[in-house]
């Protein structure tokens, strides 16, 4: 089968397409305008690589031609960027994101798999959130996210473009460099000797998931044919005091941590409801929290010029 993979030289998109291509069983298209600081994209010779923005009608033509399915993994990440200023995520997450949608219809494309958000999308739901939950995003970043699960149904119904929404959780893990999500935050400022920030008590909790676990979702959303909106995460929530805790354990030292006051658009706590997508295509999250962390540890302190070179981008959750 051959996929295209947008955004595949990011964090998540390098975890799958270097696992799709060891799997031996596809063939990967990428299409990433390496924005994060990237010297090369960094992936198996056997990828056929476009640089360039997925915005870019020519190119996202020629990144398309005789592709069967697309996973789209790029946009423009960060709650607190797009409560900021909302205009670049509506510019790149809902027009280019619908002109992407449109344009994989025009090519026949069998499959079309979008990387969704679970707590941006559903603001204070009280958790464990689930699909059955009205979707209330608090930031222009989760709606952004809404648009275009909505532009995914339309497209299923009206055009028999079978999409599939995954709502991650806060994924964590290798080639996460660039990436100011709380454990790839937290493990940068440990390796560099500087104090964790907190931004508000340390009592609000998150959904955690190894990348890992996400990949091999992504692929059996690649291989089947189920559809709809599904919630990807542990099913755990993990506070941010229990996090240090690990972290602790895994530094084999105690963390210096700053408390700061909570940062507006951000909810306190959400957690997965994973039983749809478990029910529906055998999903699950094996990866300990604590074993994900170290490996996750163990990348980055192997790959401190990594770390030091690509710049720093916002987290979906």
């Amino acid at each position: 089968m051959r996929i295209l993979v947008t955004g595949g030289a990011g964090f998540i998109g390098r975890n799958l397409v270097r696992h799709l291509v060891h799997s031996d069983k596809h063939s990967v298209v990428v299409l990433d305008n390496l924005s994060v600081g990237q010297r090369t994209h960094g992936l198996p010779a056997a990828v056929q690589f476009f640089l360039g923005d997925f915005r870019n009608r020519d190119t996202l033509a020629r990144a398309l031609h005789t592709v069967e399915v697309v996973v789209h993994l790029a946009a423009l990440p960060g709650v607190i960027d797009s409560i900021t200023d909302p205009q670049p995520s509506f510019e790149i997450n809902v027009i280019a994101s619908f002109q992407l949608l449109r344009m994989a219809r025009d090519a026949g494309i069998r499959r079309f798999i979008f990387a969704s958000t679970g707590g941006a999308l559903l603001g204070n739901a009280a958790p464990p959130i689930s699909e059955d939950i009205a979707p209330s995003p608090l930031s222009p970043y989760g709606a952004t996210k809404l648009a275009i699960e909505g532009y995914c149904s339309a497209f299923a119904g009206a055009y028999n473009l079978a999409c599939t929404a995954l709502r991650f959780s806060n994924i964590y893990g290798p080639h996460s460099s660039h990436k100011k999500s709380v454990i790839a935050a937290f493990i940068k400022s440990a390796l560099r000797k500087h104090p964790l920030v907190v931004y508000g008590d340390g009592t609000q909790r998150r959904d955690y998931l190894y990348v890992g676990d996400l990949v091999m979702a992504l692929q059996t959303a690649i291989e089947d044919d189920f559809v709809g909106t599904f919630q990807l995460g542990s099913g755990k929530p993990t506070s941010l005091h229990e996090l240090i805790a690990i972290l602790n354990s895994v530094a084999g030292e105690q963390l210096a941590v700053r408390f700061e006051p909570p940062r507006r658009g951000e909810v306190h706590s959400t957690w997965c409801d994973i039983s749809k997508a478990s029910r529906e295509f055998g999903f699950a999250a094996p990866t300990t929290l604590e074993t994900g962390i170290r490996q996750t540890w163990e990348w980055f302190a192997a790959n401190q010029e990594i770390r030091n070179r690509e710049s720093a981008t916002y987290a979906a959750d």
